[in-house]
């Protein structure tokens, strides 16, 4: 192995030593890739094909923003055609980004690539089974894809006079929620879609599994429950969820596969089944799904937050035990899916307040952001600013989720774009921003390279921009009752709908600032320290990017992981390097009572 002495030091103040070898450089050829057990290596493949997934889903959002820019055929020119290519491209939207962007994106990328490293250990507890993880991932998504572009192939093929050959198939047309008794009836290949699902639920069960394991077996012994991040805690919490609700789903599709096929009465009302009964089902998987969604990207706030503002967390008991408390509450929320489909009142009652408690843990969360805020050293890097940019999403998400959980104003906001809007900003914007904040966090770690400031901000600013145009005009438009997943609409929508279509050009450009960005990285980046955040979580203790078992024999000691005082800048590394040897300064601490 070679190495390179840098001058001064790597992340602290010891003298070590960088090595040209890392886990990029440790296999060469497609191979080494492809059966890597290395969690760093599964993070990266992982990034490229739920970026993949997240630019389809993206361009049929804007392919149904587009359909919806005027009340006219937009797109195609047939009526029959538009209708079917319209309802499949919603379906392809909703279900490519639920299932295969948003709810894998960072504990699939984020959390494979730091969770070990940040526990101190050389990978995760079951490689193999997390290799095995990926290579569900992908089978569903070939699967699932080619179910739901098939779809919108031949109503393109149609709309142009051209019969679509035997073997396409034809797709979906359902929503990503394949709500009965829709979905029982209708000719498009709802079995296809649902194996697509199962698979990749197990995929997400597999990487829940694997996590949990780890943090409880792999943790060095100085790391507590209480020195564990935030990112740990949340990923955790995740983890639980994904392991204890998702076969909840694959069950519900299991039996929506097993009516179609064999004609057995389990929701179809004609064959004495209720439909009702597939939405129990459904929302008690994804109801926690949301915060399989979210949670992880609440824990990535919290490491952006605590390392730009360089104070404490605060509160950080508080924050970990409402990633446990919210993870909790989501499998007792569910009837509120259902305020309109004739439960009894007393259960709507329940349900309402029991979704109005989601808000304690939530607001604690944003609470104690602020408060770590307050008089610290903010620094308006790119990863802040789209954390601050979450805040404000996450907050206005929450504020409106109100609306939703009283029983009297979700009646009237029931189907309408007022969902769509909260869903999008608790959901797309949170997550979103969460994502590409803790990308560029962990972006010099994963890669070794800096990427360009400036752009960096100016891309956060456009997204933030362009997401709030494309989505706060929907809470207007369903206060004044534009239902939602139609194709046309009154006049009276129009401008409503223009305005949140060209909102979502911006949008666009937003993010493909953001992966010029990147990608620009590759070519044009100065080389990355091994800290340049000041950061005192353990990945920010090895090199960038970090070698093939992350440390360079055991890891060091790190304390309380949002104790910045041991760090200091250094110009001529471009980065941060300790004052003091880790294990040193722990004991002063120690011996300090926990005061610096």
């Amino acid at each position: 192995m070679s190495v390179v002495t840098q001058p001064g030091s790597i992340g602290g103040g010891q003298g070590q030593e960088a090595h040209e070898d890392n886990y990029l450089t440790a296999g060469k050829g497609l191979w080494s890739w492809l059966s890597t057990v290395d969690h760093k290596r599964i993070g990266l493949m992982y990034m490229g094909f739920v970026l993949f997934s997240f630019f389809l889903g993206g361009v049929f959002a804007i392919v149904v923003r587009t359909e919806l820019l005027s009340n006219e055929w937009t797109l195609l020119a047939d009526e029959t055609a538009s209708n079917d290519f319209y309802n499949h491209s919603f379906t392809l939207h909703g279900a490519v980004m639920t299932f295969l962007f948003i709810i894998p994106a960072i504990p699939a990328i984020l959390g494979n690539f730091a969770l070990p490293i940040m526990l101190g250990a050389k990978d995760v507890a079951f490689p193999k089974l997390n290799l095995t993880s990926w290579y569900l991932y992908m089978i569903g998504m070939v699967f699932f894809v080619w179910i739901l572009l098939s779809g919108v192939i031949g109503t393109v093929l149609y709309a142009y006079g051209i019969n679509p050959p035997d073997w396409l198939p034809v797709g979906l047309d359902t929503g990503w929620t394949f709500y009965t008794p829709y979905s029982t009836e209708t000719g498009t290949q709802v079995v296809a879609a649902t194996l697509g699902v199962f698979i990749l639920g197990f995929s997400s069960i597999l990487t829940g599994l694997n996590f949990i394991a780890t943090v409880h077996t792999m943790r060095p012994k100085w790391m507590t429950w209480f020195h564990m991040p935030l990112f740990i805690w949340a990923l955790y919490a995740t983890a639980l969820i994904q392991i204890l609700a998702t076969p909840v789903l694959a069950i519900t599709l299991l039996l929506l596969a097993a009516e179609r096929m064999l004609g057995i009465g389990i929701f179809d009302p004609a064959l004495g089944g209720d439909p009702v009964l597939y939405q129990h089902f459904f929302w008690f998987y994804s109801h926690p799904a949301v915060y399989i969604m979210i949670l992880p990207a609440l824990g990535v706030v919290s490491e952006l937050i605590g390392a730009f503002s360089r104070k404490h967390v605060f509160g950080y008991k508080f924050i970990a035990f409402s990633s446990v408390a919210i993870a909790v509450f989501g499998f007792i929320v569910w009837g509120h899916h259902m305020f309109t489909s004739g439960q009894s009142s007393m259960l709507n009652a329940i349900f309402s307040l029991l979704t109005m408690s989601v808000a304690i843990p939530s607001a604690i969360k944003v609470f104690n952001w602020l408060a770590t805020m307050w008089r610290g050293q903010i620094r308006l890097d790119t990863p802040m600013l789209y954390a601050i940019g979450f805040i404000w999403l996450f907050a206005i998400g929450g504020l409106t989720g109100l609306f939703l959980a009283t029983l009297s104003t979700d009646i009237f906001f029931h189907d309408t774009y007022f969902v769509v809007a909260h869903f999008h900003y608790v959901m797309v914007g949170s997550t979103l921003f969460a994502f590409i904040g803790g990308m560029y966090y962990w972006w010099p770690k994963m890669f070794g390279v800096m990427y360009n400031e400036t752009t960096g901000r100016i891309g956060a600013i456009v997204t933030f921009i362009g997401f709030n145009a494309t989505f706060f005009i929907q809470f207007l438009a369903g206060t004044k009752g534009m239902p939602r997943r139609y194709a046309h609409y009154l006049d009276e929508y129009a401008f409503y709908h223009a305005f949140s279509t060209y909102g979502s050009y911006l949008l666009s450009i937003g993010l493909f600032i953001v992966l010029y960005n990147w990608l620009h990285s590759f070519w044009a980046g100065r080389k990355a320290s091994a800290n340049p955040w000041g950061a005192n979580t353990l990945e920010w203790y090895t090199t960038s990017p970090p070698p093939h078992h992350n440390f360079e024999g055991e890891a060091p000691i790190a304390g309380e992981p949002y104790d910045h005082v041991n760090w200091k800048y250094d110009e001529q590394q471009e980065g941060y390097v300790l004052r003091e040897d880790p294990k040193v300064y722990a004991e002063k601490v120690a011996a300090a009572g926990g005061h610096h």
